[in-house]
């Protein structure tokens, strides 16, 4: 392998791949080029074989801010999958087993080639809140709920090489993943040489991004791409444009990590770095702990960008001492990242494709809703922006009801007691999700504001469910170690499970009495949790206003009782006749540091990670057998055998003509994959509903739709089944119905797609700006395939969702610039014509023929986004993993094309 140097560390030689001889190949200046094109230039350069050839370095080691040329093949060192997605993905590579052996190929061609992680994060549901038993009741429930894909993912475990689980009551993938998982830079044998380089990874889950606080470079991506990667394919993206931001003085007082991340959401999702890398640099960037880094870096979706990377410098090392890693890897990670060139220097600034600034001093206390993370409030007008959101036209902002709606009020009738709800009153308070109980100093903050209010009398109103689900064990160990837990309990804060709950739509039902409440005068209630999305319809389904916060004022607002009040102006409660306002209650930085140094450390890391897989009692009794292929059990309702290669041939298939395609939804701006792939509760009457009780499913097993997307009978009928879903083909209407145009019909969706499907006609989605945002959900791309959607044509996608369409055959195009739907006067009725060639270029123009009900017609011209060569490949082969399979034969003795 050329370009490669040697270096001793720990008395040990190793090998890798030398950047300044690298670009020095190539006449160019490795110290201009960003972090982030010298991770990928090592990576490209280590990964040379058939496919990956020397012609792309050029493009990385010559990187042009301006204008990026070329395509980067990213082959990831690692794979980390969660439960909601991993299960459909390993449910595909059993699916791709039996499609191997059924062309006469070996089962053991489909074998990660690289390490793969699942970490079971996303099934425990709150059902029970508010009591010590919390815990081991919603342990209980996950259990009993999820036993067979449980039971699916164990005989994983035993069947695939390279394949290991991290057991549900463990943590959140992404905290599990850069607290222990990660060892930032790796080393393989290659040859006879011992190699060293960076640790990079793709997930199924956009959030992977926050690895990059670590130093680490991943992201996000759908399951179908995470399993090519899985089976050793590149992935091949256009070269990135790298924004730098620039960050200068220091945070003040009374700030967290979380206000910071909404501002840069904020700031970048007006600058539309989608499908951009970022890169934090600036003299601000040393004062920032790398719990705050990996807050930011977490949030990389929610700004839109691919990720959100923080350079390997002295705090890098800092963090891995303080969460227990051994002292050999950290003078080895320190070692390479400086010899490398791959370790953080002020002194020398690479050169940016644009740089922002933010003032660190500037940033201020902030909420963010009360439908999108990037619509950040300032603490002092939260209320006064709900209340403007009553009234305001539906949409992002507002719920387009009518001045009534203020002086809305309910009665909660407790067996005791009776309390009153009143419009923008708090029903849900949860401290949850990966971005913030990965920040010590924010969960301390957040125990220290529960002991000062609690000491000050303070209690949180009966009708608001509150709920504690860290992110992982060593959270629940410090808050103990602390004293802090029982403060927070005394609040409400119980422990209620390690994973995602709320923040991912397992909030589990409000009080019964609550929810009769709310459902009697259809009112407008709000909750607070400390995550990272709050699209409509994820966090409850009778909940429209909801709203992301610090864990602190997650508590703040609990004890408030409603979003309407000012924090910062008006009292949290009256005791005793006098007014305890937040600034009461607010610890100061210098105390919440003094609790930081004290109770989290190495020792206690150690401790949490000690028995990373095999400390679950529960899964460890699950009992399973290791087999070639999976035996599929017909009457399964959570793991059934997809049908993406019934009809799989060694020979590539004929693309059909896309003609005289049927418009099965039109949509606005901003739909994101909560939209389109729901992972919530399953409606009783819904598509999905129905199929259960067909079946002999009791409603309360129904569990969500992310728990049953190893079923793709459930997935389809959930495809755009979102209740909040506005289709503009049926004005006025919310959730999975459509105007079914042979019949005059409203039908679900579901229903119209089988009857379009049965009269052999093919469909196609009009969509807005950012289509596909939020979660990397391969079903949302799965479901469209599923449902005989081919085209999807939209003014803007969000990167992930662009990439699972063409990885499952369904073709992007995009309207030219100052074109839309509502220019063009396209209202959905007509029929699509796609004049697609044979040969189909990259980012070729496409011309689009509507056909109106009167005969007329119009022609415009679309772009094409096949943003790759390889997403030709893909297309041809009605989707990757179809593609896989006849590599994996082709290389066995078969002789066939891809």
């Amino acid at each position: 392998m050329k370009w490669q140097t040697k270096i001793t560390v720990n008395q040990s030689e190793y090998t890798y791949i030398d950047l300044v001889k690298l670009a020095a190949q190539f006449s160019a200046d490795l110290h201009r080029l960003p972090y982030t094109i010298r991770v990928l230039l090592e990576s490209v350069a280590r990964h040379q074989d058939d496919e990956i050839t020397e012609a792309y370095l050029p493009y990385l080691a010559n990187w042009s801010p301006v204008a990026p040329e070329g395509v980067v093949p990213f082959k990831p060192e690692r794979v980390v999958l969660q439960d909601f997605t991993g299960v459909p993905a390993v449910v595909d590579l059993a699916a791709m087993r039996d499609a191997i052996v059924s062309l006469g190929g070996d089962a053991a061609a489909i074998n990660p080639e690289i390490p793969v992680t699942l970490v079971v994060d996303h099934s425990v549901q709150v059902d029970c809140a508010g009591t010590p038993q919390a815990v081991a009741f919603n342990t209980e429930r996950e259990f009993e709920r999820n036993q067979e894909r449980y039971q699916f993912l164990k005989w994983a475990q035993q069947s695939f090489a390279n394949f290991e689980v991290v057991p549900p009551e463990t943590g959140i993938i992404h905290q599990v993943n850069i607290e222990s998982l990660s060892d930032v830079i790796l080393q393989k044998q290659i040859g006879e040489d011992i190699y060293l380089f960076p640790d990079t990874l793709q997930g199924t889950d956009s959030h992977t991004t926050m690895i990059n606080g670590l130093g680490v470079l991943g992201w996000g991506v759908g399951g179908i791409e995470a399993e090519a990667a899985i089976l050793g394919e590149p992935s091949f993206f256009p070269t990135p444009e790298v924004i730098g931001v620039r960050f200068v003085h220091e945070m003040p007082a009374g700030t967290t990590a979380t206000d910071l991340a909404l501002k840069v959401t904020e700031v970048l999702r007006l600058e539309k770095v989608v499908g951009k890398f970022v890169e934090y640099f600036g003299p601000g960037y040393s004062q920032l702990s790398l719990a705050d880094r990996a807050t930011l870096a977490n949030m990389a979706p929610e700004y839109g960008a691919t990720c959100g990377f923080c350079p390997i410098d002295q705090e890098t090392l800092n963090y891995l001492a303080t969460t227990g890693r051994p002292a050999a890897l950290i003078t080895l990670v320190e070692a390479y990242a400086k010899a490398n060139h791959l370790f953080y220097d002020a002194q020398q600034s690479p050169e940016y494709s644009k740089v922002i600034t933010i003032d660190l001093a500037e940033i201020q206390p902030a909420l963010a809703g009360p439908k999108r993370p990037q619509d950040r409030i300032l603490l002092p007008a939260v209320g006064t922006d709900f209340d403007d959101s009553v009234t305001a036209a539906v949409g992002p902002k507002g719920f387009g009801l009518t001045a009534d709606e203020w002086d809305k009020e309910a009665l909660v009738l407790w067996p005791d007691t009776t309390e009153r709800l009143t419009t923008g009153d708090l029903v849900l308070a949860a401290i949850t999700s990966c971005t913030n109980t990965s920040n010590p100093f924010v969960m301390l903050s957040a125990g220290l504001l529960a002991k000062n209010a609690v000491e000050k009398g303070l209690v949180v109103p009966k009708y608001v469910k509150t709920s504690l689900a860290p992110g992982s064990q060593i959270v629940t160990t410090y808050l103990q170690n602390s004293g802090l837990m029982p403060y927070l309990e005394k609040l409400g804060f119980y422990l209620v499970g390690y994973g995602c709950t709320t923040c991912i739509g397992n909030s589990g039902p409000l009080e019964t009495p609550v929810a009769e409440a709310i459902e009697a005068e259809n009112l407008l209630v709000a909750s607070v949790l400390s995550g990272n999305r709050n699209f409509e319809g994820r966090i409850h389904p009778q909940i429209k206003a909801n709203y992301l916060a610090s864990p602190p004022l997650v508590v703040a607002y609990a004890i408030a009782g409603t979003i309407r009040k000012d924090l910062t102006t008006e009292p949290l409660a009256i005791v005793d006749g006098a007014p305890v306002y937040l600034a009461d209650i607010w610890p100061t930085n210098e105390e919440v540091n003094a609790y930081v140094q004290t109770y989290v450390g190495p020792e206690a890391f150690r401790a949490a990670y000690a028995h990373l897989f095999d400390a679950n009692e529960r899964w460890n009794a699950i009992d399973t057998t290791a087999s070639a292929v999976y035996d599929w059990q017909e009457e399964s309702t959570y793991i059934a055998h997809p049908p993406y290669f019934h009809t799989l041939s060694k020979e590539l298939p004929q693309q059909g003509a896309l003609n005289d395609l049927k418009v099965l939804a039109k949509l606005g701006d901003s739909v994101t994959t909560d939209h389109i792939s729901p992972a919530g509760s399953i409606g009783l009457d819904s598509s999905a509903g129905k199929f259960l009780t067909d079946r002999g499913v009791a409603y309360r097993e129904f569990n969500s739709f992310g728990s049953r997307r190893g079923n793709h009978h459930i997935m389809m009928r959930g495809t755009f089944g979102n209740i909040r879903l506005q289709n503009q083909l049926v004005p006025g209407s919310t959730g999975s119905v459509t105007h079914y145009f042979p019949t005059g019909e409203t039908l679900s969706i579901f229903d119209a797609s089988m009857q379009y499907q049965e009269a052999g006609d093919s469909c196609i989605i009009l969509a807005g700006k950012d289509y596909g945002m939020g979660s990397s959900r391969d079903w949302a791309a799965k479901g469209t395939q599923l449902l005989g959607i081919k085209v999807v044509l939209a003014e803007s996608f969000e990167r992930i969702h662009r990439s699972n369409l063409v990885m499952m055959g369904v073709i992007p195009l995009e309207y030219v610039s100052g074109q839309t739907a509502a220019s063009l006067g396209l209202d959905g009725s007509e029929s699509f014509f796609v004049a697609l060639p044979e040969e189909p270029q990259v980012g070729q123009r496409i011309e689009v023929t509507a056909k109106r009900s009167d005969g007329t017609a119009l022609t415009f011209p679309t772009r094409l986004r096949f943003d790759a060569p390889a997403d030709i490949r893909y297309w041809k082969n009605q989707g990757i993993l179809p593609m896989v399979i006849r590599k994996k034969i082709a290389e066995t003795g078969g002789a066939l094309h891809v």
